[in-house]
């Protein structure tokens, strides 16, 4: 019998590479779409001629431009690259999966915690109302609606709200891990605003599992059950390079770095659960902070991204 075969469009980033890694060592075919040709990939040019590749049993959105990526202004030219590198590729897969002859079983999409609005103390689950109020609430909105397929298509469909992703070789942690390992880390603004986050191997396996899993479809919460501020993480992430983590960064000095809009992602936050994740059945393998943290010490190695407690 063939492999079955995932496609990722934008596979070849921080989380899309984690997860094709997970994919690959339970037996799957993995096909990237992305810009740049090669082997095992696909362009989204190719992607609109030629259709999904066959024995295509998944497809998944992870394509987007890099918010947090300081080497660029936050302005609207930068905003409109954010949202089209977003929107259009997935829109991208949604039409290749309405002109597939044989449907692809389940499509699992990608859109952010950024869809419920900035809180102090509301405890946010999947049911919560959001998704308007400022740009990022907007473009999660438009993004889900974008991922969203016609009824009679018969295809499952997954919606990850994905927090703050922790993994050793990019994200956040790539870009504290000097700040901190020098002693000069320590928490944003105020540190009593909550960081919705997860780990990198949990995104990845919360990906495989609505993949397999028959019974998950709809909105989940990619988030760690451990609800911490950011004061807590800058101590926990601290702690595990044996390093303080005292030294504060400024508010004023966010909104020079990343524009004022662009930094309410660090300065403020939300109080995310995932409430419907677990009752579906997903098990963490990083369910706290410190357990998290303690992955990214020096001292202790771990790349295996092979999908353990995943039941069958």
């Amino acid at each position: 019998m063939a492999a079955k075969t995932v496609v990722i469009g934008g596979g070849s980033g921080f989380i899309g590479t984690a997860l094709s890694n997970l994919l690959c060592s339970c037996g799957y075919d993995v096909v990237i779409v992305s810009r740049v040709p090669g082997s095992f990939r696909m362009t989204w040019s190719e992607l609109e001629q030629n259709g999904l590749p066959k024995n295509t049993a998944a497809v998944v959105s992870l394509a987007g431009q890099n918010i947090l990526d300081m080497k660029r202004r936050w302005n609207s030219g930068f905003e409109q690259t954010v949202r089209a590198s977003r929107i259009n590729t997935t829109l991208s897969l949604v039409k290749a999966i309405e002109k597939a002859d044989v449907k692809p079983s389940v499509f699992v999409s990608t859109s952010g915690v950024g869809y419920y609005p900035p809180h102090p103390s509301k405890v946010y689950t999947e049911h919560s109302e959001g998704g308007k109020g400022d740009y990022f609430a907007e473009l999660c909105t438009d993004w889900e609606l974008a991922a969203k397929l016609p009824a009679d298509v018969g295809t499952r469909q997954v919606t990850i709200r994905s927090g703050v992703v922790l993994g050793r070789r990019g994200g956040m942690i790539a870009q504290l891990y000097l700040p901190f390992f020098f002693g000069m880390g320590g928490p944003v603004g105020s540190g009593q605003q909550y960081l919705p986050w997860i780990h990198l191997h949990d995104i990845a396996r919360l990906f495989l599992y609505a993949i397999e899993k028959e019974n998950v479809e709809g909105v989940l919460n990619g988030v760690s059950p451990d609800l911490i501020t950011s004061k807590e993480f800058a101590r926990a992430f601290g702690g595990s390079l044996w390093r303080p983590a005292l030294i504060p960064l400024p508010e004023f000095v966010c909104n020079i770095l990343l524009g004022s809009e662009r930094a309410r992602m660090l300065t403020e936050g939300q109080k995310v659960t995932p409430q419907r994740t677990l009752e579906l059945g997903f098990e963490y393998n990083y369910p706290d902070i410190r357990s998290a943290c303690q992955e990214f010490s020096p001292l202790i190695y771990t790349d295996d991204l092979r999908g353990d407690n995943i039941e069958r």
